[in-house]
């Protein structure tokens, strides 16, 4: 009886098979945050060096009884890749929160390339027109007092990791911290 031995070819084509049958499972994965690809997301934190600023404005000129009516909120992140390759920080979407009210709604197209393993500060500035946030009266006094607020950014953020494709982490709580108003 003769016996078949499998060739460089069949053996060839076994391996093929086996690498497209094990890599089925993975493509479900690549659009939902690179699960089983090794893809951690980006830490965010408050810059420590940099402290967040209000800056009021208006006033005289534009605001109702010297009252200002617009504002410029500035927030220091620190963004920090956990990975061992490079990816870019494409995006970050969501609410901007004082004193736990919702003060504005953000879209920040970034590019922003991070290097494996290192953070970077990153600033991230929200123009506020007040008088659109009749919410805020009570924030507004308190700022024109010149007494520290709180803060939050709410959102998600998308990355661009090459061939990993282009994710997005979130909902989640990106920055908290408290800022002191400038005038």
């Amino acid at each position: 009886m003769r016996t078949i031995e499998p060739g460089p070819i069949r053996v060839r084509a076994a391996a093929l098979v086996l690498a497209a049958l094990l890599a089925l499972p993975g493509c479900a994965t690549l659009g939902a945050l690179g699960q089983g690809l090794g893809l951690r997301p980006l830490v965010f934190e408050s810059a420590r060096d940099r402290p967040a600023e209000l800056r009021l404005g208006g006033g005289i000129f534009g605001g109702r009884g010297g009252l200002p009516d617009a504002a410029t909120l500035r927030l220091w992140a620190h963004v920090e890749n956990p990975n061992s390759f490079g990816l870019t920080l494409s995006a970050i979407e969501g609410a901007v929160f004082l004193e736990d009210t919702q003060a504005a709604s953000v879209d920040f197209p970034l590019g922003l390339p991070l290097e494996p393993g290192l953070g970077q500060d990153i600033p991230l500035d929200v123009s506020l027109r007040l008088s659109d946030l009749p919410g805020l009266g009570g924030v507004i006094t308190r700022a024109i007092g010149g007494q520290p607020l709180a803060y939050r950014l709410d959102g998600r953020f998308t990355v661009d990791a090459g061939p990993l494709g282009t994710p997005s982490f979130g909902p989640a709580t990106l920055l908290r911290g408290e800022v002191r108003p400038l005038r």
